[in-house]
């Protein structure tokens, strides 16, 4: 057969892209192209100062395991909440942000503000973008639950009114509207699970982008420092006083019937969640992936 030559157009680009071995540490390393990128500084006037904590609290005491160190970061102010209403704004650039792994837009209102919003799949630099009842069903827009039609996929969802999106904000999550019964709306969330939202809570329309975020591979133990992860060690390569699974003659198991955390609880599939919590908002729990 003859050789089939493609031909990519700028539309569409590889999104990873994987680098001369010059090294070991750079062999097995895939990155993103960043092809998506249309601006390399920030706006300053939306960064604010991050403080590490390296997983410690107010007491000094590590509360989050393997937290620390880390390349220097500066916190972007992002508009979860989307309350600008009625005003359109233009994409001036489409930026990368270090501490989430979706895409973040800057937006200019035409009074002159500006604002960062989570970036969706499909976005471009130029595009009109409006958050409020009255904005249409286009891609970007932020409108409450209740206005959109059955199967519009959505992202940034409000659990309660006015507080801010919380739900499906991570590179390349979406959720999707099912229905609409009283007052509330169905919606189907990336783990499966089907929940039940107040219909006044907003969402922003789209899928976030970065869709091959999972596809990376960091490639050496290096890259996991910059982000601030610090080596995570086996329980059953420790000694006993460390860790329920340590031990041991030689290379041995976790000696008893079930897995444990490092303060005993059990841990890997034990269900954790508490049923009066739930105060009716789960429809249907979420499936395992197979």
């Amino acid at each position: 057969m003859p050789e089939t030559k493609y031909k990519f157009s700028r539309e569409h680009k590889l999104p990873l892209r994987a680098v001369k071995p010059t090294s070991p540490g750079r062999r097995g390393v895939v990155l993103p192209s960043f092809d998506e990128i249309t601006k390399k500084e920030p706006e300053k006037s939306l960064l604010a100062p991050l403080k590490k904590t390296g997983g410690r609290n107010s007491q000094g005491r590590i509360t989050v395991r393997h937290r620390g160190g880390g390349a220097k970061r500066r916190l972007r102010i992002i508009d979860f909440k989307r309350d600008k209403t009625g005003v359109p704004g233009k994409i001036a650039s489409i930026e990368y942000d270090p501490n989430r792994s979706a895409r973040i837009a800057l937006v200019q209102y035409v009074d002159g503000e500006k604002r960062y919003n989570l970036a969706p799949h499909g976005l471009r630099v130029g595009d009109t973008i409006q958050s409020g009842p009255t904005s249409e069903i286009k891609l970007g827009n932020c409108l409450p639950l209740n206005l959109m039609p059955p199967g519009t996929q959505v992202h940034n969802v409000e659990m309660n009114r006015g507080k801010g999106g919380q739900l499906v904000r991570g590179a390349g999550a979406s959720a999707q509207v099912l229905a609409r019964e009283e007052g509330h709306v169905l919606i189907r969330m990336p783990s499966g699970e089907v929940r039940r939202f107040d219909g006044e809570c907003v969402a922003t329309i789209g899928q976030i982008g970065n869709l091959d975020h999972k596809n990376t591979k960091l490639g050496k133990a290096g890259r996991s420092r910059h982000i601030g992860r610090r080596p995570r060690v086996r329980g059953v390569a420790m000694n006993p006083n460390d860790h329920p699974h340590g031990g041991g003659e030689g290379r041995s198991g976790i000696g008893m019937p079930g897995p444990k955390t490092p303060w005993g609880k059990p841990a890997l599939g034990y269900k954790t969640r508490r049923r009066k919590d739930l105060s009716g908002s789960i429809i249907r729990r979420r499936t395992k992936k197979r």
